[in-house]
């Protein structure tokens, strides 16, 4: 009895440990595929874009050394790095909305040769209702109140806020246009006609003239409170394009003001009639380092344009800043003054005030250095030896950890953008677009050895018929001055290129005379630069993209053996 008991026990317990091993066995298991099926479901990838503006430094330049390469492609800025979704989050909800109009017709419907009552409720709901009709490429999010147009009690102005559905930007974009109405019986209105992009000109809202400029708080210590990279991140704000812009210079109102304030300004230096990518990584750091000190920026908006830009193959004095970048939004975003306007005001009330002035001419004085300093301006001052009189010097070393160049406060110019956008709208923002490079580049066969070939005519026309359909508006961005080299591709498409919308900065145009009011009367070339810039811009917009040397060739866009592989 006992034998037998004792090894029936023995016998059982072997049993159930082998039991519960197994249980907890295949319970580890169901925990783990449990634990990674919630990480696969909830995990995103770390992706720098879709950070605040400080953290985007990290991901465009290396951590190693901050020194400039330079690289011949268009420059990117601010709102390139803007998600596009981030236009959507921007308003509270996607449904159009409307602007309070009367609900009182005004107007009598038995005078019909009587003028058109543009604030009628019926006039504004037709006009509405054609536009979301005619323009449905489009996400309408606000619609303005209709105004009188021509003056001839037939014609009303519109303006309205959108985003180009599948936009891969993140922008707004504004449109006021001319409609021509009919009146029919009973009171019923018909659209006759809408007229082209920006025509309806009575329904722009003008913005008033800047009054007076930074504040005192403005220009103390306090100001840079939202935007200081010490103290938390500043919500990033997407671009309207369309919208009148206002880029007057900000002043100082007082005395007062003016002493109160903290001032940085960067002098000399090699920087001048660089490339514009070389000029903007300088001067970001200088904006930086301003952000970071909590002070002024006193800045030149004196530019020098590259000769890589000009028509003279010269580099060219005398262009103006913000002829290239969004002044307005940098002006309500950071502290910063013009340099004329502040020397005026520095020798009027320096000595009055006993104003202190700290220079700096040694690159390797870091910011950190400087943040105790009490004087009201502090000046770095730069040499003549090159590479070391470059102003994103100051930015390398120990101090790139700590200042963080504030991508988000430098937009491409909306006059500039107003043209892609009216470029895009021409061609209902429904086309796809290509970027043919040639030039230099296709008659350097050792470098690039199939180009040439890969970029003629029959082969453009065979690799497009696989990825573009017949009879879709196609834009050719292009550096190939004879545009007749594409006639083949007109069988198939409309095809379309920059000069086809030279209007849209000729004489008449909106930003001839804006960049004349700006130049003192003297009208602006529309260079290089903006050429390349826009070109790129309206290529960007296309629904199917297609690139040079990703899809027209297997050359390297830097030459042979350059190219680079995914890892």
């Amino acid at each position: 009895m006992l034998s037998r008991t004792a090894s029936f026990r023995a016998e059982s317990l072997g049993q159930s440990v082998l039991q519960l091993v197994g249980n907890l066995g295949f319970a580890l298991f169901v925990l783990g595929v449990l634990a990674f099926t919630i990480i696969a479901a909830t995990y995103h990838p770390d992706d720098p874009l879709l950070h605040a503006s400080s953290k985007l430094t990290s991901f465009l330049t290396s951590t190693s050394s901050a020194t400039f390469r330079s690289d011949d492609s268009v420059l990117r800025t601010g709102e390139d790095f803007l998600n596009a979704s981030a236009a959507s989050d921007d308003d509270s909800s996607t449904a159009i909305r409307f602007s309070d109009v009367s609900t009182t017709a005004a107007g009598d419907c038995n005078d019909k040769g009587g003028p058109i009552a543009c604030k009628d409720p019926e006039v504004y709901h037709v006009m509405m209702h054609t536009a979301i009709e005619t323009f449905r490429n489009n996400h309408f999010y606000r619609f303005g109140k209709p105004v009188p147009g021509a003056g001839d009690g037939r014609t009303c102005d519109m303006a309205w806020r959108f985003r180009p559905k599948d936009a891969k930007r993140a922008a707004f974009y504004k449109d006021y246009r001319r409609f021509e109405l009919a009146r029919g019986p009973n009171c019923t209105y018909s659209v006759v006609k809408i007229g082209d992009y920006h025509t309806g000109v009575n329904a722009r809202k003008k913005k008033n003239k800047l009054k007076g400029g930074p504040s005192a708080a403005t220009l103390s210590s306090s100001s840079a409170d939202e935007s200081d990279p010490r103290k938390g991140e500043k919500a990033l704000v997407v671009p309207v394009v369309g919208e009148a812009v206002n880029d007057t210079l900000p002043v100082v109102e007082s005395e007062g003001m003016f002493s109160a304030g903290k001032y940085l300004i960067y002098t000399g230096g090699g920087d001048r009639c660089k490339p514009m990518n070389h000029y903007l990584w300088s001067f970001l750091c200088a904006l930086g380092e301003a952000q970071y000190l909590n002070r002024t920026l006193v800045m030149d908006l004196s530019v020098c344009l590259n000769s890589m830009y000009t028509s003279t193959n010269q580099d060219e004095e005398g262009k103006d800043f913000r002829f290239y970048f969004d002044f307005e939004h940098l002006r309500d975003s950071a502290s910063v003054l013009d340099e004329r306007q502040f020397w005026k005001d520095w020798a009027l009330w320096q000595k009055k005030d006993r104003l202190g002035l700290h220079l700096v001419e040694n690159f390797k004085i870091t910011p950190m250095k400087l943040a105790e300093v009490k004087d009201a301006l502090i000046m770095r001052k730069f040499g003549a030896v090159e590479p070391d009189n470059y102003w994103y010097r100051v930015c390398e070393g120990e101090t790139e950890s700590v200042i963080q160049r504030p991508w988000h406060l430098i937009w491409k110019s909306r006059r500039l953008m107003d043209i892609v956008s009216g470029i895009a709208s021409r061609m209902n923002w429904d086309f796809d677009s290509v970027h043919v490079v040639r030039g230099e580049k296709a008659r350097n066969t050792e470098l690039w050895p199939n180009l040439a070939r890969d970029t003629a005519p029959e082969a453009l026309l065979s690799t497009l018929g696989e990825k573009i359909d017949d009879g879709r508006h196609l834009y050719v961005a292009t550096n190939e001055p004879d545009i007749s080299f594409f006639d083949s591709l007109k069988d198939k498409y409309p095809v379309h290129f920059l000069n086809d919308f030279k209007d849209l900065w000729g004489e008449n145009s909106e930003w001839y005379t804006g960049t004349q009011s700006l130049n003192n009367g003297i009208p602006v070339e529309f260079d290089g630069y903006m050429r390349v810039e826009v070109d790129t811009e309206v290529f960007l917009r296309g629904k199917k993209q297609i690139e040079t040397f990703n899809d027209l060739t297997s050359d390297c866009k830097d030459g042979i053996n350059t190219c680079r592989t995914d890892s």
